[in-house]
């Protein structure tokens, strides 16, 4: 039987970074596959990226309670099939959900062996500086994500692990050595 971790994290803080460099590193884990409303972006593959569903079938699986957790972004849907990841899980697969604090506590709450791990920005201040770093957003935008980061640096107390990314290496290192032993 394979092992269910799920990252979180504030918006701007690394994790895909993070994530990606420790998948280079251990093979051996794989990242879930979602499902989403939006369409495919250039270059993705359904069923690998994403898998893509029209808003009628992402409704139906939420009517069906296919989903062990699912939220709107932007106007487009996202969520994660539990019997995909009960599959992988069966076949011995190590795998991990990327999501944010409130699907990443669902997840907990219904399998309640999933290890749940926070990526948090060294200070509130440095998370803000990387923000407008970007230079992709506007103020209100900003605003939006920082007041949304106090709520989840909140819930952040409730995962089994918080690692601050304060350096990449090091953050990959620490989540080694939660996720390998």
């Amino acid at each position: 039987m394979g092992k269910l971790f799920v990252i979180s994290g504030s918006s701007g803080v690394g994790k895909g970074t993070v994530l990606k460099q420790f998948l280079n590193r251990n093979p051996q884990f794989k990242l879930s596959v979602s499902c989403t409303t939006r369409n495919p972006r250039e270059g993705e593959v359904d069923g690998v990226n994403y898998f893509f569903l029209t808003k009628e079938d992402f409704l139906k699986c939420i009517e069906n309670n296919e989903f062990l957790e699912w939220a709107e972004f932007s106007g487009n849907m996202y969520g994660t099939k539990g019997e995909y990841v009960k599959t992988k899980l069966s076949e011995g697969k190590n795998l991990i959900l990327e999501l944010d604090t409130v699907g990443a506590l669902n997840v907990k709450s219904i399998i309640p062996e999933s290890v749940l791990i926070f990526i948090s920005p060294p200070s509130f201040e440095e998370l803000e500086a990387r923000l407008r770093g970007r230079h992709t957003e506007t103020e209100e935008a900003i605003q939006k994500r920082l007041e949304s980061t106090k709520y989840e640096l909140e819930n952040a107390k409730k995962f089994d692990y918080q690692v601050v990314n304060d350096d990449v290496e090091r953050a990959v290192s620490e989540l080694e050595q939660i996720m390998c032993n």
